[in-house]
């Protein structure tokens, strides 16, 4: 048996039942985590103190909701939660509708220096986040905006539109050409043709960056801890403060934390297809 032919049956043998048996062990590691939040999430401050969460399934009676209630009963801890969705769903809407917008412009508008513009916007995506907090939070200041939601959407809004312009304009540009003449032939003007044509094929990216840009704002904890208050803190800094004030307080903790985490969860698994779509978008011709 020659090398070639060895080695050959060595891959056909590593694509089969082997390379699936290790995908599902990594992927139940991957999820041990998630498991042992939310059973802790169930469990009384007592019990998770005394022993491992996986006691639960030798003593199923352990289950209980008084966490989750007691978590619903502290006004810190929902008040960040409504303020987690006031900042990222805003946040998101406007990256989604400005970036498809500037995203169709740069990939099908003539205007002069449009290719250098575009290159501009490229440039922006290697900007870290740290750069801009210090001079934004002094303009913030003197615009009345320090510590409100408002700032806090601005800034993810303006740090999520060079990737959200990138993404689109790449996506934008293989659409084929002719049939946007066509749309143009049947009289649409630009805003009919980028409403009625446009956006409807571009479904799967407009899903991925909303993904993308949903969970990095949901997730962010550096940004919510430089612009807001208290008054207007996301979960990521009210989690983090419940910590630091208290410590032993995992029964308002591990719910919090559990639900911080499934909400993004459940929207990745949501418009996972959609998402897959737009990552592949453009990998084949």
């Amino acid at each position: 048996m020659t090398a070639k032919a060895f080695a050959g049956k060595i891959v056909e043998k590593v694509n089969g039942g082997a390379v699936r048996v290790f995908l599902i062990v990594v992927a139940l590691f991957w999820l041990l985590p998630t498991v042992g939040l939310l059973v802790s999430s169930l469990r009384a401050p007592e019990e998770i103190g005394a022993d491992g969460w996986w006691k639960v399934f030798s003593e199923p009676s352990q289950l209980t909701f008084d966490s989750y209630q007691k978590l619903l009963d502290n006004g810190d801890i929902t008040d960040s939660l409504v303020n987690t969705v006031m900042i990222t769903v805003p946040a998101t809407l406007l990256v989604v509708v400005i970036g498809s917008l500037a995203g169709y412009a740069f990939a099908w508008m003539e205007f002069p220096g449009r290719d250098w513009w575009f290159l501009l916007v490229v440039g922006l995506l290697v900007v870290p986040v740290q750069v801009a907090l210090i001079p934004i939070a002094e303009l913030f200041g003197n615009l009345g905006l320090f510590g409100s939601i408002l700032g806090v959407v601005l800034f993810h809004t303006g740090f999520g539109l060079p990737f959200a312009v990138f993404l689109l304009r790449n996506f934008f540009a293989e659409i084929p050409r002719e049939l946007l003449e066509a749309a143009r032939l049947d009289g649409a003007g630009e805003l009919r043709l980028f409403a009625r044509v446009v956006m409807p094929l571009a479904g799967p990216a407009v899903a991925s960056l909303a993904i993308f840009q949903f969970l990095w704002v949901w997730n962010d904890m550096l940004v919510a801890l430089v612009f807001t208050n208290a008054d207007s803190q996301p979960i990521t800094v009210a989690l983090q403060t419940q910590v630091r004030q208290f410590g032993n307080n995992v029964d308002i903790l591990a719910p919090g934390a559990f639900i911080s985490m499934v909400v993004p969860l459940a929207v990745f698994f949501a418009f996972q297809r959609q998402f897959v779509s737009g990552v592949m978008a453009g990998a084949v011709k």
